[in-house]
């Protein structure tokens, strides 16, 4: 299927491994120029390289921290009309709701629900006027069934999608969609710190934490970055136009309920 890409711009933060790198590379491969940030440059500029040789469309790469101000303005000073904005950033540290400090709560949201509706803010208009935009925020699973050592991110992320409900329905009469990919189990480095965690909590290998990790999935594997790729350029297509205000959960069905 020609998604109807070909020529659009895309902002994707965190785009240096894991699933913004998998984001990058599926919009890439539908002929989208990317523009890429993450905080190494030196993982980052190997990306870009990486997706160039694969794909031959203009790579742009900002090492920035984009939960700062000044990171978000490098980026979009580099990509100052972008036709689909990928929200994305690392997750809060896992832990126990009696350890966190006001500043551990201040750190999330400032992460993972301020730092998107910021870029939302600086784009989406843009995108109204132009008659097109997608934007994909990447939240968590865990925005639909709370994961006990994630209090922070499920609180931030909680946030975010609540934040964007109203503005993704206001939108959508000039084409821009804004929806969520909820990741379940990925393979990626935050995975490998949680199964970490919960190898050294029950005093197991992190293989034997990985293997029964898989086992509560019905897919019964982790997920990866090319699925989770996959998800989010359909929902930045031209075809996807008539989906807004969605979180499409992308977890090999483990979420146990029925809507």
């Amino acid at each position: 299927m020609d998604l109807g890409l070909k020529g659009k711009s895309a902002i994707i933060c965190a785009a240096s491994k894991g699933l913004g790198a998998g984001c990058a590379a599926a919009l890439a491969h539908e002929g989208v120029n990317v523009t890429i940030c993450a905080r190494s440059p030196e993982p980052l500029a190997a990306r870009a390289q990486q997706i160039r040789e694969q794909t031959g469309v203009t790579v742009t790469t900002v090492a920035c921290d984009i939960t700062t101000p000044e990171g978000r303005d490098e980026i979009l000073r580099a990509c100052p009309a972008p036709d689909i904005l990928v929200n994305n950033a690392g997750g809060p540290p896992p832990g126990d709701f009696k350890d966190f400090s006001l500043d551990d709560w201040r750190q999330a949201v400032e992460g993972n629900m301020l730092t998107p509706i910021a870029l939302i803010h600086a784009t989406v208009y843009g995108m109204i006027e132009r008659g097109f935009g997608r934007i994909v925020n990447i939240t968590s699973a865990s925005v639909k069934n709370p994961v006990a050592i994630l209090e922070l991110s499920n609180g931030a992320r909680c946030g975010l999608t609540g934040g964007v409900a109203t503005l993704a329905r206001k939108v959508s009469r000039s084409n821009v969609t804004i929806n969520a990919l909820l990741p379940g189990m990925h393979d990626t480095d935050r995975i490998k710190q949680l199964l970490k965690s919960r190898a050294d909590a029950q005093n197991m290998t992190i293989e034997q934490a990985r293997q029964q990790m898989s086992a509560d999935i019905p897919a019964n594997r982790l997920g990866d970055a090319d699925d989770f790729g996959a998800a989010c350029a359909f929902l930045c297509s031209a075809q996807a136009g008539f989906i807004t205000g969605q979180n499409l959960l992308v977890d090999g069905g483990a979420f146990p309920g029925t809507l």
